[in-house]
């Protein structure tokens, strides 16, 4: 049996990627350090074996492309077809095509620069021969970069096509859009299917399994049809003709009979006559979906006739040969389950009784009936001979059976009380114990060895009472107290009211801005003084808050000012020396004594001393913490100079190792490595 699996197909790489992965391979297969002072000879024989082997490498790759993709001949017809149907049979061809032309011509290339190499007169000359001949087989593969971007989109698209096996047993389910295909298909297989309200939810073909009889048959599930002209149709549809075309399979034609799924009988009906052609030599079966909405007996006569005539039409197109003429038109409805497996059984049903009939009339099966010899034995006198069961046997089972009739199975207790769900298997029935009453009983549970209603007070709901009480009497007390401290408006003076409510405003403006900055992005670092855009902290503004105090904000402002004019002034003052150039006065005093006074002046920050113990940090004294960061330092020093040591230091630590350089070599073995 052929199987069709497309997931195994090759990636095919872009022109770029073919491009590099072919010549990286030929960089690092084949050698790369030539000398001028070979032979010409030899130097031939090493761009030549470079030009053989990337021309090598790009046949295998191209060549394992072509034969990756499925030939459309060769294959079932459904794939043929289905291939035609999803990617237009006529650019697939020709991408194949030119992919087999660049092989080709990278053969045809690979052979002429051989044959030039084989008379190149210096090392300049092969080298030139040889990066011409890369250099034109490179522009082959960018050439055919569409075609080979064509393909491996096309790789992709067939790797997600269901697995479906035309030789299988197949059931194709078919109709209009909305009409509850998938949703019988979910029914009676694991598939998963998509199933919305609204039409062309299913756009591909999608496969499921079910059982029957030991049996397992492949049920598909196909997109919705229109009846519309052939050319008309979509890609959407085409893949469901495709499929009623080519697959031996069990048809499920379904009918919605209350018409939600937006078309009437009349045109489901006008759909079934115009592709019934695809139904010949093939089980039919007309479904009515949805009886729980409009039952088949509630139709009117012209809708109940147009499915009469659908009913007749799949009779004739299967000869009549049917069990009964009920077979070919089914009710069922998807949403109670009513009929579902009945439809299902009888697809399988009839799909089986075909599939024998064929297999029985067939060439093969008369060759096989002809070796066959069934043998029937004759009597040899009147005598009958009934089968002989030893009495032993008989007397074994007469027990058996007595012993079951007596004895009650917990199966006929479950059953008994409700069956299962309801009834619920004791666990204890078998301890045993010194009294049965105690096996229901809902305690003793022992924890630790202990019995736990050894340690249970009988009186311990009037205890739980009197607890509660108590607590409630705390409590009580407790919100008197609070009520005590909390601070009433009523016993303070207005100047106090409104120091408060301004307390209160700004807490609540504090509470308000924390949370802008968490949900905004000015939770970020603070900007420093310069880039203040918003101009918040200004001498003006310190002045007011200040005064609003009570205090006088000259001087801190006279102060802020004086810093601000000398932080710009600390520029390195530079004087004119007699000859008129730039420089530092060398003669003159009161250069240098400006500079004495102003770098005593300016207050710099002074580093704190190494060993200075910070409060915080742990140590009794600067001696304590010397030593801890002695000890420290000591500890780390070994691994530091292991964790320096790696395989990318080359470093040898042994310059001459003993087992490379002690003992016998080999004939001609010289080299250490």
């Amino acid at each position: 049996m052929v199987e069709y699996n497309f997931k195994k197909i090759t990636v095919v790489p872009n022109g770029k990627a073919f491009i590099d992965i072919i010549l990286s391979r030929t960089q690092r297969t084949t050698p790369t350090v030539v000398h001028k002072g070979y032979a010409i000879s030899r130097l031939r024989q090493f761009y030549m074996r470079k030009v053989k082997y990337t021309q090598s490498n790009f046949h295998d790759k191209l060549q394992k492309i072509i034969d990756d993709f499925p030939r459309l001949g060769d294959i079932h017809p459904f794939y043929g077809d289905l291939l035609h149907v999803l990617y237009n049979k006529d650019h697939y061809k020709l991408a194949l095509g030119q992919v087999n032309t660049a092989k080709n011509l990278i053969s045809k290339i690979s052979q002429d620069y051989v044959k030039l190499l084989k008379y190149g007169d210096s090392l300049y000359r092969c080298k030139s021969l040889k990066v011409a001949a890369l250099g034109r087989m490179c522009t082959v593969i960018k050439r055919i970069g569409p075609s080979l971007a064509y393909l491996e989109q096309v790789r992709q698209h067939m790797a997600r096509l269901p697995s479906i096996d035309p030789n299988n047993r197949t059931i194709l389910i078919c109709g209009y859009p909305n009409v509850g295909k998938s949703s019988f298909m979910n029914k009676i297989t694991r598939a998963d299917v998509d199933v919305q309200s609204y039409a062309f939810t299913t756009k591909s073909l999608f496969v499921g399994h079910t059982d029957y009889k030991y049996l397992r048959y492949q049920v598909i599930d196909t997109p919705g049809i229109l009846d519309r002209p052939f050319e008309d149709r979509n890609i959407i549809e085409m893949c469901s003709i495709t499929a009623l075309a080519h697959l031996r399979a069990a048809i499920l034609f379904f009918l919605d009979l209350s018409g939600s799924c937006g078309y009437s009988i009349v045109q489901q009906a006008a759909l079934f006559h115009s592709i019934k052609e695809l139904f010949s030599n093939k089980p039919l079966i007309i479904v009515c979906n949805k009886t729980d909405l409009q039952p088949l007996e509630g139709l009117n006569e012209g809708d109940k006739k147009l499915v009469m005539e659908m009913k007749s039409e799949a009779s004739k197109s299967q000869g009549g040969e049917a069990a009964s003429a009920d077979d070919f038109l089914l009710t069922m409805s998807t949403l109670t389950e009513e009929g579902v497996m009945a439809v299902k059984n009888a697809a399988c049903e009839r799909l089986l009784d075909q599939r024998v009939e064929k297999k029985m009339k067939s060439k093969k099966m008369n060759d096989c009936l002809n070796r066959f010899h069934v043998a029937m034995p004759k009597p040899r006198d009147q005598k009958e001979r009934p089968a002989c069961i030893p009495q032993a046997v008989l007397e074994a089972k007469a027990l058996e059976a007595a012993q079951k009739e007596g004895r009650k199975t917990e199966k006929d207790i479950e059953n008994e009380n409700g069956g299962a769900g309801v009834y619920s298997a004791s666990l204890r029935k078998h301890h045993i114990l010194a009294n049965e009453e105690w096996k229901e009983d809902i305690l003793p549970e022992f924890l630790d060895g202990h019995n736990v209603y050894d340690f249970v007070d009988p009186d311990i709901l009037l205890r739980l009472e009197e607890l509660e009480r108590e607590e409630g009497v705390r409590q009580a007390e407790a919100e008197d107290g609070d009520e005590d401290f909390e601070m009433d408006g009523e016993d303070l003076t207005p100047e106090e009211r409104e120091a408060l409510q301004a307390i209160k405003k700004k807490k609540i403006l504090l509470i308000q801005e924390h949370r802008i900055k968490k949900s905004t992005a000015e939770s970020r670092p603070t900007v420093p003084r310069k880039f203040d855009k918003e101009r918040k902290f200004t001498s003006e503004r310190m002045g007011r808050q200040l005064s609003s105090l009570g205090i006088d904000p000259s001087r801190a402002i006279e102060r802020a000012r004086s810093r601000s004019v000398s932080r710009k002034g600390r520029k390195r003052e530079r004087s004119v020396d007699r000859d008129g150039e730039d420089g530092m006065e060398i003669d003159g005093g009161s250069s240098n004594k400006k500079l004495r006074l102003r770098s005593m002046s300016r207050s710099r920050s002074v580093s704190r001393p190494f060993g200075e113990v910070v409060p915080g940090e742990g140590f009794r004294d600067s001696a304590q913490k010397m030593k801890a960061i002695t000890m420290a330092r000591n500890a780390s020093k070994k691994r530091n100079k292991d964790a320096r040591r790696g395989e990318a230091d080359r470093v040898i630590p042994t310059l001459r190792p003993k087992h490379l350089f002690s003992g016998k070599r080999s004939i001609g073995k010289t080299d250490r490595r």
